[in-house]
């Protein structure tokens, strides 16, 4: 499983500045005593459908802050994005 999570950071971040990514993982598991493998090219639009319900999921919480500071998206100078995947075009 790590070996997942740490290729799934890696695609992640290859997908910021990048359209696509492959992403290869020999002998992910075996089945039947056979190996299995993973390979396949993620595209940022593809990621960006996987996860837009997490995204979509931060809009109350975010509204809620915004109105507890009694302050609307027009007050807001700049938003600095930190960790995670900060490029992700979910709204287009």
């Amino acid at each position: 499983m790590q070996r997942v999570r740490e290729a799934a950071e890696e695609a992640k971040k290859v997908l910021s500045a990048s359209e696509s990514t492959n992403i290869m993982l020999p002998y992910l598991m075996h089945v039947k005593g056979e190996p299995v493998h993973l390979e396949m090219t993620l595209t940022r639009a593809k990621f960006n459908e996987m996860v837009r319900d997490l995204i979509d999921r931060t809009a109350i919480p975010v509204q809620n802050a915004m109105t507890d500071a009694g302050i609307t998206g027009a007050d807001l100078g700049r938003v600095l994005l930190v960790g995670g995947s900060t490029s992700i075009d979910v709204f287009k």
